[in-house]
């Protein structure tokens, strides 16, 4: 099955402890090329992401983004001012000031840089981990889902050109033979001329030899083998976009060759077809898995 390397994901969740948005872009690339951007807090989150984007996917620049907004009621770290220990460091102090007598006293500020003063809870984040990941995963199958469905607009394309490929070949195969009677007739015509001056038996050498260079039976046959296994290939389960490319270099290949064995202006026009086409084609490709 064709997948497209284009394609774009979007998932928005509300949690009882905030929202999150997770963003899957994918552009064409050689390889499989992954790059995130995580909060801070959830860097921990990049090798398990990875993993499952390697798992589903096989070519393209993947951009992974993950948007996180905490509720200001249930924020993931809450600051609490420990009381008691203030106390604590308030009774330290007067009990130094009545052994040292009277002393400038440690402003608010100075207490609170005390350590344990301030505290901070953090959430259990096993759960918002848990969450967060359940959405990256449906984040996810809706990539592959947009992927499949380019896939399948470009495997409609692919199969159009297909046929106008086979359509041409097959022109050319019926106009063939007269081209190359036509070509035969018309150099005889010219050696019957010419027939005092030449030996008979070469003369009908030279014709032999022209006409197999001019015979492009096997380019055709090439072009219809090089089609037939393109079909075949992006019906596949596993990634194609790499062969397909290579396919579609041997089909223009062919069509060169086509072209330079041509002696008759209809099957160079042929050729100069089968080129467009098969250019047409190497666009699409290039935007496949």
């Amino acid at each position: 099955m064709i997948r497209s390397m284009t394609a774009f994901a979007r998932q928005e969740a509300q949690f009882s402890w905030g929202q999150v948005c997770w963003e899957l872009r994918s552009v064409n690339h050689r390889y499989l090329d992954i790059s995130m951007r995580l909060p801070e807090e959830f860097r921990r989150l990049e090798i398990v992401v990875r993993e499952r984007l390697q798992g589903s996917l096989k070519r393209g620049k993947i951009d992974s983004i993950l948007y996180v907004q905490p509720n200001k009621k249930t924020p993931l770290a809450v600051t609490h001012l420990n009381l008691e220990l203030v106390q604590q460091v308030w009774g330290a102090i007067q009990a130094i000031q009545a052994v040292t007598g009277p002393m400038t006293p440690p402003t608010a500020l100075e207490i609170l840089r005390w350590p344990g003063v301030i505290e901070t809870s953090v959430m259990d984040l096993e759960q918002v981990t848990a969450e967060i990941l359940q959405q990256f995963d449906l984040t996810l199958a809706q990539l592959v889902a947009h992927r499949e469905r380019e896939g399948a607009q470009l495997t409609a394309l692919l199969e159009q050109r297909g046929v106008a490929i086979a359509a041409e070949v097959l022109q050319v195969r019926s106009e063939l033979p007269t081209i190359l009677q036509a070509q035969r007739d018309k150099l005889q015509a010219r050696l019957t001329e010419l027939s005092e001056q030449l030996d008979n038996e070469r003369v009908e050498q030279e014709i032999v030899m022209l006409a197999h260079k001019m015979d492009v039976s096997e380019e055709l046959d090439r072009l219809e083998a090089h089609l037939s296994e393109m079909r075949q290939t992006w019906w596949q389960e596993q990634p194609t976009g790499r062969r397909l490319d290579f396919l579609i270099q041997e089909l223009y290949r062919e069509a060169n060759t086509l072209g330079a064995k041509s002696y008759h202006l209809q099957t160079t026009r042929h050729s100069v077809e089968l080129k467009v086409l098969i250019e047409q084609m190497r666009e699409q490709v290039q935007n496949i898995e």
